[in-house]
């Protein structure tokens, strides 16, 4: 399991580099943790945009799948169902590919974002 708080961008790069490198070492193919870094990734920028500044995570290989947890410091709570903007929007895709690229994503106040992406 690795945790890890974010400030700002610089934090979330080394965060997700960190990240990454435990994946490898838990043996988690390279399609996967690139899928989870891209989640990650998505998430900490909206937590970090939305969610009062600040934002912890946790990822978590687990049999067949990698858990990652968010929390802001707010707790940013995203909308449950999610659209892909049209190409020309700036925004308004990050939560579409996290919700494409996850079994699974919900919400509680104790533990914040939990998405569950699958790794056979």
């Amino acid at each position: 399991m690795m945790k890890c708080e974010v400030e700002d961008i610089r934090a979330l790069q080394a965060a997700l580099e960190r990240m990454c490198d435990a994946l490898e070492a838990a043996q988690v193919p390279e399609n996967a943790v690139f899928d989870c870094k891209l989640v990650a990734s998505e998430l900490l920028h909206n937590a970090l945009r939305y969610g009062g500044g600040s934002a912890a995570f946790v990822a978590e290989k687990r049999s067949g799948e990698v858990v990652i947890r968010v929390r802001s410091a707010n707790n940013f709570r995203p909308p449950e169902r999610t659209f892909c903007s049209d190409v020309e929007s700036e925004r308004g895709r990050g939560l579409f590919l996290v919700d494409a690229l996850s079994d699974s994503r919900t919400y509680s106040e104790e533990d914040g974002i939990c998405v569950v992406i699958r790794i056979l």
